[in-house]
């Protein structure tokens, strides 16, 4: 079929042609929007899962339903890397200045909400970012005295309320949250709570690794209180058909009986898989029927392409000793490995293999679901190891 209709787009982040099975994330986000503009509080929400489940996409899904809304939004990612406490400091005084320049040409920009954006100013520069012009000047003593705790929370208390005469609200889209700095964090999180006592409309949104309730814990203990945590999953098999056999139909094809049927079960659900399968059924199918044929043709050749790219992205990242533990834990699949087994399967003791899981840890490739217990961030990212590695 012509490659130029082909509806299927594996990318990290990419809207599917069609959104399915996440209706309940969208209703919440729509009913915390709805609340706000009635002077109600809500919690923020948290996204976390696996990798390649589609929550940036929802994250993403939620900023344009806040942007219908005009509120004034900050969008910023977590960096694993060491540069990255400067970058996302450098991301968000910047994001806020431009915001603030969008922000003057609405119709919520009032004289309280200049004067507020006057905090934005003195926020930014003390974070060293002041290449920005927003044709207002710093105010003086606010949010500018370079302790980051104190002065973000000056910073919500000067713009949220005024943000809330006209309607609008000051909300935070945070990917990769389990990334951010300690230090970043802990002042997020402890303007929050501060804002619904107060009823300022500010909102933190983020999605992130299966591990990010408790990173948002061991931050600050009462982080477990402050948002609606939602784990994000593979689809259910309705929704995982929908996906393949919508965006078909929309573009003038269909799946033969049981190919998509064939699809879905190799993804397990998960939408990245179904995006890589169904693009590679596109491609291989030789007319306007995808056949179970083409089905199972699609899903070697989209495991060739995530062999070449999608975890490769993660493995390579991994050093020698930190290899050695994955594979140990590719034997048992996906459901995740015991440490302790994994310590006799590599004939050491536990806490001579601390470092390389820690380190693994650190890099997102894997994570602790409970104590002394570890899993794969990556779903099927097992399977790749045992086609590619523990033949080695």
């Amino acid at each position: 079929m012509h490659s130029q209709l082909n509806p299927f787009s594996p990318a990290s982040g990419l809207t599917p042609p069609y959104l399915v099975g996440r209706q309940a994330e969208i209703d919440a986000f729509e009913l915390t929007v709805a609340r706000s503009r009635a002077g109600l509080h809500s919690r923020g929400i948290v996204l976390h899962g696996l990798r390649g489940v589609g929550k940036t996409v929802l994250l993403n899904q939620f900023r344009e339903q806040a942007e219908h809304a005009e509120w004034f939004i900050i969008e910023v990612e977590g960096r694993s890397t060491d540069s990255g406490t400067e970058a996302i400091r450098q991301k968000l005084g910047r994001a806020l200045l431009l915001a603030s320049r969008r922000l003057q040409r609405t119709r919520h920009a009032t004289g309280a909400v200049r004067d507020a954006l006057r905090t934005v100013k003195s926020f930014s520069l003390s974070l060293g970012v002041g290449s920005i012009e927003i044709g207002l000047d710093p105010a003086p003593g606010r949010a500018d005295s370079g302790q980051l705790e104190v002065d973000f929370e000056e910073l919500v208390e000067d713009l949220a309320p005024a943000l809330r005469q006209t309607g609008s609200a000051f909300a935070l889209f945070i990917d990769e949250m389990q990334d951010i700095d300690r230090e970043l964090l802990v002042a997020l999180l402890a303007a929050q709570p501060r804002a619904g006592q107060k009823g300022w409309p500010f909102f933190l949104f983020g999605a992130g690794l299966p591990s990010l309730p408790s990173v948002l814990s061991d931050a600050r203990s009462y982080a477990e209180r402050l948002f609606d945590y939602r784990e994000v999953g593979a689809l259910d098999d309705v929704a995982a058909l929908d996906a393949l056999v919508i965006p078909a139909q929309r573009n003038g094809a269909r799946f033969a009986t049981g190919a998509a049927e064939t699809i879905a079960r190799a993804a397990a659900g998960y939408p990245y898989f179904l995006q890589t399968y169904g693009q590679a059924a596109w491609e291989i199918a030789r007319d306007k029927v995808i056949t179970a044929d083409d089905a199972r043709a699609a899903i070697a050749d989209g495991n060739a392409q995530l062999d070449m790219g999608f975890f490769p992205a993660r493995w390579d990242r991994a050093s020698r000793s930190e290899r050695t533990y994955l594979m140990a834990m590719a034997m048992d699949g996906d459901a995740g490995s015991r440490t302790g087994e994994l310590a006799l399967r590599l004939d050491a003791k536990p806490a001579a293999l601390s470092p390389a899981r820690q380190s693994l840890i650190n890099k997102g490739i894997i994570y602790m679901p409970e104590r002394g217990r570890v899993a794969f961030t990556v779903p099927n990212m097992a399977a790749f190891i045992q086609r590619q590695h523990l033949g080695d």
